[in-house]
């Protein structure tokens, strides 16, 4: 499978499905999971982003690590792409901006989580790899990015 073909399913995934699981880890080696609202960019490809409140547990991972992964599904189960990359924190007014029209509808749960944030970041997840698992025809396909 080609990067391309491996992106155009990611993207058709995160507009279903919405949400994702993100993976950091910690100062201590301790792993860390939580569901985010992630995006992809068109004109940004091979990378994933997500807000973040700059004081939230998973911004210090990331700058600890410097690594993530997510966990992308559809609703049946059918295809599961994992994504791994090294990850950034972002504090870039335009991407914020532009991210904000693409998640804004979906971030009902970030806002009530976070009801006084009035500042946010953004998380960069650069995809490494990606692995494609589709249970019900028992196929596993690994894709590297360059």
């Amino acid at each position: 499978m080609e990067t391309h073909e491996l992106l155009n399913r990611l993207e058709a995934i995160v507009d279903e499905a919405k949400t994702a699981i993100m993976a950091t880890v910690d100062s201590a080696g301790c792993t860390h999971m939580r569901w985010m609202t992630p995006a992809v960019l068109k004109h940004r490809p091979g990378a994933i982003f997500a807000f973040s409140a700059p004081d939230a547990p998973k911004v210090e991972q990331v700058h600890a690590a410097g690594c993530a992964e997510w966990m992308f599904q559809t609703r049946d189960l059918r295809q599961i792409i994992n994504v791994a990359g090294p990850a950034r924190v972002l504090d870039n007014p335009a991407l914020k901006s532009e991210l904000m029209e693409v998640l804004g509808p979906r971030l009902i749960v970030f806002w009530k989580a976070n009801l006084n944030a009035d500042e946010f970041v953004v998380i960069e997840t650069v995809i490494e790899e990606a692995i494609l698992f589709e249970p019900m025809k028992g196929t596993r396909q690994t894709v590297r990015f360059d």
